[in-house]
Formats: structure tokens, C-alpha cells, sequence
């Protein structure tokens, strides 16, 4: 039988797994075992991440406008049920850009809550 010599193949195979690795530190970055492995941890963490980033943003985003709302009297869920009543809707990455840069105009969102 007629023996077959991968090595363009094979060779073209790390040196593709290996693209992925530039930036890795010791010998995860050459060492092809171990940067394989160190990739597909990687890509596993980047997956997760992405849908964990945006459950963190959100935590923020509530965390600056409770601050905001407890300085002006009035504390995050009476603030968010008082809004969904008056039909004002302004998604919490808003408001909390608002409680942040822009304090008058949040002040005038929570006036108008208050106003029954």
C-alpha cells in the first residue's frame, strides 16, 4: 500500500489554529496542543461573555439611576413603575446616560413623574 505524507495539509491546518493564538502568552502562542486548547477555552469564555456583558450593563444601568432617583426623593422601583404608568418610554440605557451627563433633563423626567 502506498504510504500518504500529510504535511502541506497538517501543516496548513496548525499554522490556521495557530493565527488565532497571536497574543497569547508563554507557549500557548507556538506550542500547538497547548494553543489549541488555550483557543477553544478562549472562543468558550468570548461565547459566555457576550451574554453576560449584557446582564452587567443592565445591573449598571439600574445601579446609576436608583442613585440618581434616591437624590431627588424617590427611590428605582417606584421611579421605573411610575414611568411604565405615564407611558414614558425610555429604556434603562437612557435614563441612565441622562442621571449621568445630562442631570436637569432626568430631573424634569422625575418631576413629571411626580406630578399625579
Amino acid at each position: 500500500m502506498v504510504r500518504v505524507k500529510r504535511g502541506k495539509i497538517a501543516r496548513k491546518k496548525r499554522k490556521r489554529l495557530l493565527k488565532y493564538t497571536k497574543g497569547f502568552r508563554w507557549g500557548r502562542r507556538i506550542k500547538f496542543k497547548a494553543a489549541k486548547e488555550a483557543i477553544f477555552h478562549a472562543w468558550r469564555y468570548a461565547y459566555r461573555d457576550r451574554r453576560t456583558k449584557k446582564r452587567d450593563f443592565r445591573r449598571l444601568w439600574q445601579i446609576q439611576i436608583s442613585a440618581a432617583c434616591r437624590k431627588l426623593g424617590l427611590n428605582y422601583s417606584r421611579f421605573i413603575y411610575n414611568l411604565k404608568q405615564k407611558k414614558i418610554e425610555l429604556d434603562r440605557k437612557i435614563l441612565a446616560d441622562f442621571a449621568r451627563n445630562h442631570p436637569e433633563i432626568f430631573e424634569k423626567i422625575v418631576e413629571k413623574i411626580k406630578l399625579k
